[in-house]
């Protein structure tokens, strides 16, 4: 499991947003072990703005694909594919702005993506080994969302409800959806079926035991 000479299985957690995704890497980690995955999370690599006033930034696009660095991910995936560290972005959700600082990911025998998008990206998609789509309803999604958003993230409801309806549903189903259709695996009811999670689990075990 820990042999250098094998390639990192990768596994892509993708789905809307709300939908249970950051529940599947949970049990996907805890099932693996710690010290046998590696996570990257594409909204890491939101694109630093700081050329614009919070304002500005705050009435950005963020879940149309351009609004991410994709090629960085995609870099960093193929670095520990090949067993080598990646610096991967911190990212300032309050503030809608990257850091200065960065996060090390040490390559280990298992590389989870995910994010709403990682599917829309064609070079992404080839470097994964299995591609998961997390499924929730429309309002299961969104009340997650409000709850997060104004927990973690700082925002008022009103902002949250603005940013639902004049980004985060039209690019749903411009981008994330369509993508469901590369899935090889689709996870009805969010993080909550406990029967496809155990299913998937069983996958991941193999896959990462073969090497």
């Amino acid at each position: 499991m820990t042999d250098a000479r094998v390639t990192p299985v990768v596994i892509g957690i993708a789905g809307g947003s709300g939908s249970g995704k950051t529940t599947v890497v949970r049990r996907l980690t805890a099932s693996l072990g710690d010290a046998h995955v590696s996570v990257l999370e594409h909204d890491r690599y939101y694109r630093d703005r700081s050329d614009l006033r919070l304002e500005e930034r705050a009435a950005l696009n963020y879940d149309h694909p351009d609004s991410l660095e994709t090629d960085l991910l995609v870099e960093h995936v193929r670095a520990l594919r090949a067993r080598q560290a990646v610096e991967a972005p911190q990212y300032d959700f309050a503030r809608h702005n990257r850091l200065e600082a960065s996060d090390v990911i040490a390559p280990r025998a298992a590389i989870i993506v995910e994010g709403i998008l990682i599917f829309a990206d064609k070079a992404l998609r080839e470097l994964m080994d299995v591609k998961v789509f997390v499924d929730a309803d429309d309002d299961t999604r969104f009340i997650r969302r409000l709850q997060r958003d104004i927990a973690e993230r700082g925002r008022t409801v009103q902002s949250v409800i603005d940013q639902y309806l004049g980004t985060v549903k039209p690019m749903h189903l411009e981008f994330v959806e369509p993508s469901k259709r590369y899935a090889d695996i689709i996870v009805p009811q969010g993080g909550h079926n406990d029967v496809a999670i155990e299913m998937l689990l069983t996958l991941a075990r193999g896959l990462v035991a073969r090497g």
